[in-house]
C-alpha cells in the first residue's frame, strides 16, 4: 500500500540533471501530509525492535524524514553533513561520484562507541552516498544496524554496494 501510495505522487523528470537521467523528484510528495505520516509510521514500525540507538541522516533529504522518524523512534536524530558545514572536529570520509568526488562529514562526538545506527536517506541510487556514511559510521566505532530509503532504483545496484555492511536494508518504492 505505501509503495503505490509513495509512486502516486512522486513526479518523474526526464532529462534532470542532465540528458537521459529520469529524476525522481519527491517535491510533491512533502506536500502530501498523509503520505508523509505513511511513511514515517512504515519505518518505525520495521526498525522500532531491532535495538536503533540512533537514526543517522545524509544531507540534505535524508534530514527531512530522519529527523521524524528519530522522533517517532524516540531516539537522538545525528546529521551527516557536506565537508565544511559542521562545527567542531569532525571525521570525513571522501568517496567517488559519477564525476569527480565529494567528502562528507560527522562530528567526532555525536555518535557514542557501539551505539545501533540506522542510517536514512531519500533515495538508494549507486549506494556510494550510503556506503560512504556507513563507512563515518564505523569510523565513530558505532555499529551500522540498517539502511532506510523512501525509494530504490533498483537498477543501479545501490543495495549490493550496502549489503555487505548490513543486510538490513528497507526500502519503500522500487523503480
Amino acid at each position: 500500500m505505501i509503495e503505490q501510495q509513495i509512486k502516486a505522487v512522486v513526479r518523474n523528470v526526464p532529462d534532470f540533471p542532465e540528458q537521459g537521467i529520469n529524476f525522481k523528484d519527491i517535491n510533491p510528495l512533502l506536500q502530501n501530509a498523509e503520505v508523509c505520516k505513511h511513511i514515517i509510521n512504515e519505518f518505525a514500525a520495521h526498525i522500532t525492535n531491532t535495538g536503533v540507538d540512533a537514526i543517522v541522516g545524509i544531507e540534505s533529504r535524508g534530514f527531512l524524514f530522519g529527523m521524524a522518524i528519530a522522533q517517532a523512534l524516540q531516539v537522538p536524530f545525528i546529521p551527516i553533513r557536506k565537508a565544511g558545514k559542521l562545527p567542531g572536529k569532525t571525521l570525513q570520509q571522501t568517496y567517488n561520484l559519477e564525476y569527480g568526488t565529494a567528502t562528507i562529514e560527522l562530528q567526532v562526538d555525536a555518535i557514542e562507541p557501539q551505539q545501533k545506527i540506522w542510517i536514512h536517506d531519500d533515495v538508494l541510487a549507486t549506494g556510494g552516498t550510503a556506503f560512504a556514511a556507513a563507512q563515518l559510521v564505523q569510523k565513530a566505532n558505532a555499529q551500522v544496524h540498517g539502511f532506510c530509503f523512501v525509494i530504490e532504483l533498483g537498477f543501479l545496484n545501490g543495495r549490493q554496494v550496502i549489503a555487505p555492511i548490513s543486510k538490513n536494508i528497507l526500502t519503500l518504492a522500487g523503480y
